[in-house]
């Protein structure tokens, strides 16, 4: 922290105040040139792209740390100090290892990655699995209060469990019982990889394993092998719920053809899944797996500031973003090796500090303001995750989360893009400010990436928080120049080629005004909400209502 400390003379110089011009297009007080400044800072070379634990975090967390201190916000970290402790464990599955399917006398080598891929989150130095029987579990969903049980108590412990991706109805068709159970094509939590590998957990099986097919993934298999092995982990309390030992994806394919050699059609057992009447079935083979494990502590870091309430400081609104990227990787054709996550998400953190400026320039709020930047949400929203288990200020009295994280730098739009429709009434809210700027509201267009579920303010969500999140990779916006054709091209273009990449970098050329819309109908949500008294609340049928409802009377 500080060898950082001493680099911000040089940091900040590029990040100067550009002054407070008139907002066009709706922007508000919200200041295009120092989101651009602040960005530029963020995705400089000098900050190696921002992984946790390394050089770049240091700088980052001291950038941020000193952004908020001369905005004169109050530290909400740990011991008076703008950070709190995350402590992560890092692993990677070593090469060479091994993989494979042994069904009667056959034996099925699995290429890793090409066939299969794994990785593990547990703090072990091998991952080794002997002759596990392997389980097919459908969409492998628990959801009493949908009336669905896809284990029928089934014992998984000590076996592989291999799900579908997605949910129960995301291919149904008309007149499908299960048509409009979950979400359709919109992915509810059940869908997402991260619960099945929770609901593996829980059930004991030693290893998971989705069947990847891209439609209801919503990325390719390039997607999923892309960490390497690599994976990440919050460090667990002692006597918590270990994870299963391996987990990953399996292509189709492969899933197939183990299938055919069971006497099993996998079509005609995937409409099977999509019936309530579905029970797991023991494919007849074992997976046999051993892999040497590199693992390592890393403390990383939240930052974390507030603007304390006048009337009621125990109650707080929250506007966050991610500072974290994926550090340094191979060279791209042009030598590049820094992956400096300029739009995902430096541009979403300068929102988050642009919106603090604003409310700093006015009156003290009733309730109180948190400005979060969170570690390691490439990781699996970790930093978040961390603190929602170890929070600082009560869950119960979070009035909102409002997140920002990848925002479009090609000028104003007609419309906002709406994650997860449906959720809560914050997009009611949302509505009424984007009519203010003379926009209009869009739906995700791909409801089955399931991008609500893959934020940071998920989180919160999953402790009933009411949240709010605007992601421009939810299809393309209206542009005002060039229309919607031209957002959608933007979208397809990034996420194939920059999404992660070296090309997410800064660039003179972008148009923030767009971005400085979005981020200010955050401001203006969060500012109602920062002097009045009453509670966003979760619509019926989200599955994060009941959550809610369990610490109402905390808010009475």
């Amino acid at each position: 922290m500080k060898s950082a400390l001493l680099l911000l003379p040089l940091l900040l110089a590029g990040c100067a105040a550009g002054g407070n011009r008139p907002a066009e297009f709706g922007a508000g007080p919200i200041d295009t040139e120092r989101l651009s400044q602040i960005t530029r800072t963020l995705a400089s070379d000098a900050f190696e792209g921002r992984a946790p634990g390394t050089v770049g975090e240091a700088k980052t967390i001291a950038y941020l740390s000193e952004q908020f201190r001369q905005l004169g916000l109050e530290p909400a970290g740990d011991d008076g100090t703008f950070v709190q402790r995350v402590p992560l464990i890092r692993t990677q599955l070593e090469r060479p290892g091994r993989a494979e399917i042994a069904r009667g006398g056959d034996r099925i080598a699995l290429r890793v990655p090409d066939d299969i891929y794994l990785s593990t989150v547990r703090e072990v130095d091998r991952a080794r699995i002997a002759a596990a029987p392997m389980v097919f579990v459908g969409y492998g969903v628990s959801a009493p209060e949908r009336q669905w049980d896809d284990f029928k108590g089934v014992d998984l412990k000590g076996k592989v469990a291999v799900f579908l991706v997605n949910d129960p109805d995301f291919e149904a068709v008309a007149g499908d019982a299960v048509a409009g159970r979950f979400g359709g094509r919109a992915m509810t939590y059940y869908g997402r990889w991260s619960y099945k590998f929770e609901e593996a957990a829980r059930r004991g099986a030693i290893a998971a394993l989705v069947v990847h097919e891209t439609d209801g993934a919503g990325y390719g298999w390039n997607t999923v092998q892309a960490p390497g092995g690599e994976n990440y982990n919050i460090v667990l309390k002692p006597g918590a719920q270990q994870p299963v030992l391996l987990q990953g994806w399996i292509q189709r394919r492969v899933t197939e053809d183990l299938f055919r050699r069971a006497g099993l059609d996998f079509e005609a057992v995937k409409r099977q899944a999509r019936t309530s009447a579905f029970k797991p079935i023991d494919l007849g083979a074992r997976l046999d797996a051993d892999f040497s494990v590199a693992t390592s502590r890393v403390e990383s870091h939240n930052v974390l500031a507030k603007v304390a309430g006048a009337k009621r400081p125990d109650e707080t609104i929250w506007f966050a973003g991610h500072w974290d990227a994926y550090g340094i990787g191979a060279p791209d054709a042009e030598g590049r090796r820094v992956r400096p996550g300029a739009l995902d998400d430096a541009l979403g953190l300068a929102g988050v500090i642009e919106i603090a400026r604003a409310f700093k320039a006015g009156p003290r709020p009733d309730r109180t303001l948190v400005f979060a930047a969170w570690t390691a949400e490439e990781r699996g929203l970790l930093g978040a995750e961390s603190y929602s288990a170890n929070p600082k200020f009560p869950m119960a009295k979070a009035v909102a989360n409002l997140t920002l994280d990848t925002l479009q730098p090609n000028g104003p739009a007609r419309d906002v893009v709406l994650i997860g429709q449906g959720q809560n009434d914050l997009e009611d809210r949302l509505a009424r400010a984007a009519d203010g700027q003379g926009r209009t509201i869009t739906a995700d267009a791909k409801p089955e990436r399931g991008l609500f579920y893959r934020a940071d303010h998920f989180a919160f969500a999953r402790k009933g928080v009411p949240t709010l999140l605007l992601m421009a990779l939810g299809g393309g916006v209206d542009l005002v120049d060039g229309g919607r054709t031209a957002g959608d091209r933007w979208v397809s273009e990034f996420t194939a080629n920059c999404y992660h990449q070296t090309c997410d970098s800064w660039s003179p050329d972008w148009d923030l005004r767009g971005a400085a819309q979005d981020i200010s109908l955050l401001y203006t949500i969060g500012r109602e909400l920062a002097f009045g008294s009453d509670w966003p609340a979760w619509k019926q049928g989200s599955e994060f209502a009941g959550i809610r409802q369990q610490s109402e009377a905390e808010r009475r």
